[in-house]
């Protein structure tokens, strides 16, 4: 059969942004997840603490989706674009 190699690179490719994008998701879940577990050992330890470590924890987890909103928006631009 004729197979056209840039149709096969190019659906390669976006498999591969794919995979990315899942990746990317599967490490925000961990570094979250790490966040809250942090988060829920200081409030163990302090409960007085509580507003302060939720401010913190917020922050947090907003700094490690950003980098991973642009990652997933990059990788979702290369499978459809």
């Amino acid at each position: 059969a004729d197979v056209d190699l840039v149709e096969v690179w190019s659906a390669i490719g976006k498999a591969g942004a794919g995979i990315g994008a899942g990746i990317a998701a599967l490490g925000a879940g961990a570094g979250i997840g790490r966040i809250g577990e942090g988060a829920m050992h200081s409030i163990a330890r302090q409960p007085e603490a509580l507003p302060d470590i939720r401010a913190n924890m917020i922050l947090a987890a907003a700094l490690v989706e950003g980098p991973v909103f642009f990652a997933i928006v990059m990788c979702l631009l290369i499978v459809f674009g």
